[in-house]
């Protein structure tokens, strides 16, 4: 120290003021200004809030009283009717836990119905319990479609960890799948099904031996062939008519589900050339069938009321008679067909005979109306009673041999106003347009089917080429 004083005494008396004036400023500083992070930290512990990194010294009755101010200020956060600002670390504790959630497990197995199996017993090999099986069965979805099951079927059981019963899954069909489920609640049934989606899709083909062999080559289904027959029944007989080089093309649905093919669903348009006559049908709104300038395809009389193979006797008013010998009007068709082949009702009519005698067997006779009578002769069995109301292609009986003839067929004649009339060549009568309403929204429609139709016709024709 005494060094020290010597030193500054050979100083200059300018540096030696300077020295003191800054030693004083800076004992001035260091006894009265208070230090800022020092009076953070007390004003943050002051106010319940804490830095992180710091370490605090706290009694145990501050503590006890800091961790009693983070309690509720968790609290606060979970009340939604208090508005009040939060702390930091109040939502960081509550973020925490609101993370944490436990996801319950379910195990899911599938069981195939046995040959011989009861529903209670593929239960009881799927480890459900019996009061399981009597509240399920109680469930009328479950009731209707559960005890139905066939073998080679499948139905799925979910478990919970304790082995509790959660759920059941068995698929009606590809779109359609009943769901049971049991909760605190009980037990819900219900049937889920999912969303048809609808595609377009073309065929055409040239008849060179048959009909049904043509729709096959074009890949089209039995069912759509039939239907594509059934459109055109009124106007063409698929028997006699139809001659090579006949020709048709359609344009029909196709559904999806998820992205998976379902099945070839209802022709939308179609086109028949038959013998260089052409004819059209078009799926209207109302499900109903159309040519394309807006008239029935639904007659009010079919062309021949059975599927045959051939006709064995034409109409022909000086007809020999193949049993008697003698000159006799046929006065009806002879349609052959396998015996048993189900006969339709021509049109819609009341059934005013139905009955047997030795020469016509069993028979039917339909009045239809004032001017329309059909007679059906010959048959192996009758469906239907005298004064019965008939829709068109209602089945009335089935074909036969009975009566006086000489092998199995169906003799169907066509009166108009009590003369018999060609039932092949007769001029039927006209069908009915659509509905005046509806004429300009049809034809609309038909022209954007058609014109597609035709399209699809030009691009095959340009690949075939």
């Amino acid at each position: 120290m005494g060094k020290f004083v010597t030193l500054f005494n050979l100083l200059p008396r300018f540096h030696q003021i300077a020295i003191g004036v800054i030693t004083c400023s800076l004992l001035f500083i260091a006894i009265f200004v208070p230090n800022d992070e020092k009076a953070h930290q007390e004003k943050t512990h002051n106010q319940g809030e804490y830095a992180l990194n710091t370490r605090y010294i706290v009694d145990i009755h501050d503590r006890d009283n800091t961790i009693n101010d983070m309690i509720n200020t968790t609290r606060t956060e979970v009340n939604p009717l208090n508005k009040d600002p939060i702390s930091t670390q109040g939502a960081h504790l509550i973020s925490t836990t609101n993370s944490i959630k436990t996801t319950p497990r379910y195990h899911s197995k599938e069981f195939k119905v046995k040959k011989g199996d009861t529903l209670a017993a593929l239960f009881k090999r799927a480890g459900l319990s019996p009061k399981d099986v009597y509240d399920i069965t109680l469930l009328p979805k479950a009731k209707a479609n559960l005890l139905k099951i066939l073998p080679g079927e499948k139905i799925s059981i979910s478990k919970n960890d304790q082995g509790e019963f959660v759920q059941l899954q068995y698929h009606l069909d590809p779109i359609n799948t009943l769901i049971i489920n049991k909760d605190k609640a009980g037990y819900q049934a219900n049937i889920h099904s999912k969303t048809i989606e609808y595609g377009q899709s073309f065929a055409s083909a040239i008849i060179e031996t048959n009909f049904w062999n043509a729709g096959i080559d074009a890949s089209l289904t039995p069912s759509q062939i039939m239907q594509l027959a059934t459109l055109f029944g009124w106007d063409i007989d698929f028997a006699l008519d139809l001659r090579k080089g006949d020709h048709f093309a359609i344009l029909f649905e196709k559904e999806f589900t998820e992205g998976q093919f379902l099945k070839n669903g209802q022709i939308l348009a179609a086109e028949f050339i038959n013998q260089g006559e052409r004819y059209t049908a078009i799926r209207y709104t109302d499900g109903e069938y159309y040519s394309e300038d807006g008239r029935s395809m639904r007659k009010d009389f079919l062309r021949s009321p059975v599927d045959f193979k051939y006709v064995s006797s034409r109409f022909n008013p000086k007809r020999l008679h193949p049993v008697t010998g003698q000159i006799k009007a046929h006065r009806g068709v002879d349609y052959v067909a396998a015996i048993g082949t189900p006969i339709k009702a021509a049109g819609k009519g009341r059934v005013i005979k139905s009955s047997y005698n030795k020469y016509n067997g069993n028979y039917v006779f339909i009045k239809h109306n004032d001017t329309y009578t059909t007679k059906y002769l010959h048959l192996k069995k009758r469906k239907v009673k005298t004064g019965q109301i008939v829709k068109q292609s209602d089945i009335i009986g089935t074909l036969g041999a009975t009566g006086r003839i000489t092998g199995p067929h169906l003799h169907y004649e066509f009166i108009v106003n009590g003369v018999h009339r060609n039932p092949r060549t007769i001029d039927l009568p006209k069908s009915k347009p659509i509905a005046k309403q509806e004429k300009a929204q049809f034809l609309a429609l038909s022209k954007q089917v058609m014109t597609t139709l035709e399209q699809n016709k030009q691009i095959q024709l340009a690949y075939r080429d």
